[in-house]
């Protein structure tokens, strides 16, 4: 039998114990510990702008107060961070994807990803779109986006031929019937933009953080490019415009069609199309955990995503910079959400692949 200063000994311990069990859970997840956030593209691209601006204001939602570092992984159009993320990356809560273009890469390609995109640990989305431009020297002069139909010798460039990009450049074109060579491979938006500039190509287009930050001020400005149409987006019923683009004097690309001939687009080359924009134009960017990383992790994160929305700093560097507000999605479904759509009719996953196969022309 125990005394009984041992019995209160014993049970001044246990007390002690059960506090200070209740103190470390009552902690916040990230309280002394350092976020690195991993951006699938490279350093100065569109999608590193946007990660920058939006880590700098999302760093003092996250309770803990963490350190936050960004760290660039570029490479096979945005897959390369992605399936790093998935396979190497630790699980410990402690590195999270900002993540452009995955949802169509993994949507149209899943056997190439080791690890199903759909178990990782979704934070949160936002939307987007694509503002497509040309240089005005093609032969035999671009002056007005319809004119593109009279182009000759025109070559469109891309990052890397998988990608969402490069398909979708590709098949506007090929929607509208104009004969075109398409280079990829550029690796990152900024390098495609500089081969634009050197007349290497003729054709590229750009995220609309990418467009408004180094192409509307400068190639627009200087009279080199002109705009020439945007993705809008399709819910499977509607057409309609985003928010992005308001303010910019640019058509969507089914209504320049409309212009030239009269009538909606059509074809095996609209309907991919169609299936491209509807999960980029919903899930451009995705901020994702690992597959396996702590519930409290991705609850923090989550909490902070919705804190951001409501940031009117962040707000205010956004429209300044990007031209718009970012809005995340980050409610109790994303998760699900996100994984019911990265699915693709098999008859167009099967249309893409061998579109791919095919190249440019």
């Amino acid at each position: 039998m125990i005394s009984t200063p041992g019995r209160a000994a014993g049970l001044a311990l246990m007390a002690a114990a059960a506090w200070a069990a209740s103190a470390a859970a009552q902690e916040p997840f990230y309280k002394g510990k350092r976020l690195t956030m991993l951006v699938n593209f490279d350093a100065g691209s569109a999608t590193d702008i946007d990660a920058r601006i939006f880590a700098r204001h999302f760093i003092k939602h996250i309770d803990g107060a963490p350190q936050l570092i960004i760290q660039n992984m570029p490479g096979g159009g945005g897959a390369n961070g992605t399936m790093y993320l998935g396979e190497v990356a630790p699980k410990d809560g402690t590195m999270v994807g900002f993540l452009t273009a995955t949802a169509w890469n993994f949507a149209v390609e899943p056997e190439r990803f080791r690890v199903d995109f759909k178990t990782y640990e979704h934070v949160g989305y936002t939307g987007g779109t694509a503002v497509y431009y040309m240089r005005k020297d093609v032969p035999p002069g671009i002056n007005t986006p319809t004119d593109i139909v009279k182009a000759k010798g025109l070559v469109s460039g891309g990052v890397n031929a998988r990608t969402g990009r490069d398909i979708s450049i590709r098949l506007t074109l090929d929607t509208l019937g104009v004969p075109f060579r398409h280079v990829t491979g550029y690796g990152s938006g900024e390098r495609a933009r500089l081969a634009l500039q050197r007349q290497e190509i003729h054709l590229y287009s750009d995220t609309t953080p990418g467009y408004r930050g180094a192409v509307e001020g400068t190639l627009v400005k200087d009279g080199t490019v002109i705009p020439l149409w945007y993705d809008p987006h399709w819910d499977g019923k509607t057409l309609g415009k985003s928010k992005q683009v308001d303010g910019l004097p640019i058509k969507a690309f089914h209504e320049v069609y409309q212009e030239i001939f009269g009538k909606m687009p059509s074809g095996p080359h609209w309907e991919a199309y169609l299936a491209l924009i509807t999960l980029n134009g919903a899930m451009q960017r995705i901020l994702s955990l690992p597959p396996g990383a702590p519930p409290a992790a991705v609850a923090a994160l989550r909490t902070a995503l919705e804190r951001l929305n409501n940031d009117k700093e962040f707000h205010a560097e956004a429209v300044k910079t990007l031209g718009f507000i970012p809005e995340y999605d980050a409610g109790p479904n994303v998760a699900s959400q996100i994984r019911n759509a990265l699915t693709v009719r098999p008859e167009i996953r099967a249309f893409v692949a061998d579109y791919v196969k095919q190249g440019g022309k």
